[in-house]
């Protein structure tokens, strides 16, 4: 059924509508309220406290227009057991007259503290005649995500309509999962839950629907999830339904390689390196995913992987995300694999002219392996014999720039094989959604001799205790890292702070020798300061968060990490890990500004508590969500409409055998259920 059947909706509101990504009536029932307002009683006002929404009944005492920065409509409003002051920064000359003193009014607003008392900024009010007693609602008025021109009255006018219509069977809505799933899970209908959910009734457990864990939204958030496992398990069978070269042959590369090493490798690496192995002797694309915790390894993992890839006369591309990373990647790639005779292309965005051009021809002519950023994504990169793709990192690309790099790796029904690595560690609930149908593989491992970092928490007023720290180590021949944060996440705006705390610390620190590293700098430059760096020729090094992945100094043992409160658990934890690398024993401070947010105090709590990647990405789900610890709130996956992976961790564990269930016997549903809570995403989301 069309937009445009339903009463009140001409062509203009149809295409703002669809703007929305609404194209059809029954898409309106899956257009969900984000949150409720209970309009069903009134609020004494003397009753209403600092951040209650709530609706209030009273006569206007006092009305005017006072003019200080900008004008404003002043309204005092009273009802005999307390007055509120209500506040129009957006307002027309009729409301004065509107809300002269006398009137009777109905509004609904935050209450918040003002300079005279309780306050509502901007309520929506009604005028009442005094004469007749108006009702109040009576059920929960549900608050829908709305853009510009499209307000709450048209979105309950728009779903008033379509609920009529689906309970009048007047509107084909599909029961996609199986009535053998309803009784196991005890779910009730589709229909049922969407009108439940879009119209709770008089009686309903507000207190549930709040948390967003009412059975009603439960067995919505059970289809989404079912949806997304689905989709990954789709893209990821059509991927391995391909051809990939098999590359059986062990070769002296890999043996000369770990002689030349001066560690052994661990046993998580050396399992993870034979499941490797077995993957690229198929001929069906390896497709796998390696995540350990800092410092665990995966790079040598990497190397032995790409080392296969050669022996068997295929070429190698290892990518990531930021220039650094890459930068990183490119340092020891060339310091382990020059004694072999390899030597890697490095292809960065910042790599032009005749440089690029030969970069080109090397990786055109078969150059075994190539190093870069999003840069070997782009059109212009030809391959001739790509037959492994490792991408460290991943999460962090755009879902278009993965496939760009994934098509170029063969043609037809072939594909390269794809080594996917992260230092993020995945919840386990969150990788049961986000990677399902990929095989994973984890370095639950640290090498022999790492202690783990002692991390404490301090005040800013406690600054110059923390240079004195600095001091200490650096004259006693160890290195440190002094990170520089700000809430704008602007290179420019970084560079500058990071560069006004040299200053200040080649003051304080006088006889230390200071390096500065930040976004802005050209890579040769960021190159010579980490050269010196790891040479211990910089004692200091100051950077902004650009240090986060990849850098491998093992004589630096102490990390100050400044505003520690504006960053996320895996950000910290990240920064963290770039000391304890080698065998001293190795600190973090984690400098706050006062005073601390609840949200900024948990994550401090667990940084203390815990070295544990795995812990601390569980308690990062549950304080930002799925998009936020995964970096995809730019890629469209993972954004969930009524799931939430920490709030229905019970639910994920049923997803994977209610997977099987469709796929095995309702093939036909499958689709459907991705088309309606996915639509075409899934063509990207997990590439």
């Amino acid at each position: 059924m069309d937009l445009t059947d339903l009463h009140g909706v001409g062509p203009r509101l149809a295409d703002k509508i669809k703007a929305l990504g609404i194209n059809q009536v029954k898409d309106l029932l899956f257009h969900l309220p984000i949150r409720y307002e209970d309009r069903t009683h009134i609020h004494p006002i003397g009753a209403c406290e600092p951040g209650q929404r709530v609706l209030i009944e009273g006569r206007v005492e006092h009305s005017a227009i006072v003019r200080a920065r900008r004008a404003m409509l002043v309204v005092v409003l009273s009802d005999g057991t307390g007055r509120i002051t209500l506040r129009f920064f957006h307002f027309r000359a009729y409301q004065k007259q509107q809300l002269s003193r006398g009137t009777l009014l109905r509004c609904f607003g935050e209450v918040r503290t003002g300079f005279q008392g309780l306050e509502m900024v901007h309520p929506s009010y009604t005028r009442l005649s005094g004469y007749d007693v108006e009702p109040v609602a009576d059920r929960l008025t549900p608050v829908y995500p709305t853009s510009a021109g499209l307000g709450q009255n048209t979105w309950i006018k728009l779903t008033d309509q379509a609920l009529a219509l689906l309970r009048h069977d007047k509107l084909e809505l599909e029961e996609l999962l199986p009535p053998a799933l309803l009784g196991q899970f005890k779910l009730s209908s589709l229909a049922k839950a969407l009108d439940y959910i879009h119209r709770p009734p008089p009686n309903a457990d507000v207190a549930a629907l709040t948390r967003r864990d009412h059975p009603a939204q439960k067995r919505l958030a059970m289809e989404e999830l079912l949806a997304h496992n689905l989709s990954m398990q789709k893209l990821h069978r059509q991927q391995r339904d391909r051809q990939a070269t098999a590359m059986p042959a062990g070769c002296a590369l890999e043996s000369s390689f770990l002689q030349c090493l001066p560690f052994d490798l661990t046993g998580a690496q050396q399992r993870v390196v034979q499941e490797i192995r077995v993957d690229l002797a198929s001929n069906k694309p390896m497709l796998r995913l390696v995540h350990g915790d800092v410092g665990s390894g995966k790079t040598v993992v990497a190397a032995l992987a790409a080392l296969r890839a050669t022996g068997n006369g295929y070429q190698t591309a290892i990518t990531a995300p930021t220039e650094l990373l890459a930068e990183q990647h490119l340092r020891v790639f060339s310091k382990w694999l020059k004694p072999l005779g390899i030597q890697p292309v490095w292809l960065s965005g910042k790599v032009t002219g005749k440089q690029r051009a030969l970069a080109l021809d090397r990786i055109g002519a078969g150059a075994e392996l190539v190093i870069g950023t999003h840069a070997l994504m782009q059109e212009g990169v030809k391959f001739s014999k790509l037959g492994l793709i490792i991408v460290d990192e991943q999460h962090r690309f755009g879902v278009h720039q993965r496939m760009n790099l994934l098509e170029k790796g063969g043609t037809g029904s072939q594909q390269a094989h794809q080594l996917i690595m992260t230092a993020t560690p995945i919840p386990r609930t969150l990788a049961m959604t986000a990677y399902a149908g990929m095989d994973i593989s984890v370095i639950d491992e640290l090498p022999p001799g790492r202690q783990p970092v002692k991390t404490v928490v301090i005040s800013n007023a406690r600054r110059p205790e923390v240079i004195r720290r600095v001091a200490t180590a650096c004259r006693g021949s160890q290195q440190a890292y002094w990170v520089c944060t700000l809430i704008e996440e602007s290179d420019a705006i970084d560079a500058q702070a990071a560069e006004e705390v040299v200053e200040t610390l080649r003051h304080d620190l006088d006889g230390i020798k200071i390096g500065l590293i930040h976004g802005r700098m050209k890579p040769a430059e960021k190159q010579q300061v980490m050269g010196e760096f790891e040479a211990e020729k910089i004692q200091l090094l100051v950077a902004t968060t650009v240090i986060e992945v990849g850098v491998d100094v093992p004589n630096a043992s102490l990390m100050i990490i400044e505003n520690a409160e504006r960053l996320g658990l895996a950000q910290l934890h990240q920064l963290r890990g770039r000391v304890g690398r080698g065998s001293n024993q190795s600190s973090c401070v984690l400098l706050y500004n006062p005073p601390l947010g609840d949200l900024a105090r948990q994550r401090m709590a667990i940084m203390r508590e815990t070295a544990d990647g795995f812990r601390i990405a569980e308690k990062d789900l549950e304080l930002r969500g799925p998009g936020d610890v995964l970096g995809t709130r730019q890629t469209g996956m993972l954004q969930f409409r009524v799931a939430d992976l920490a709030r229905d961790a019970a639910l994920l564990k049923a997803v994977p055998p209610a997977a099987d269930l469709l796929l095995q016997r309702h093939p036909a549903q499958v689709d459907k259920l991705i088309r309606r809570w996915i639509g075409d995403a899934s063509r990207f989301a997990g590439v």
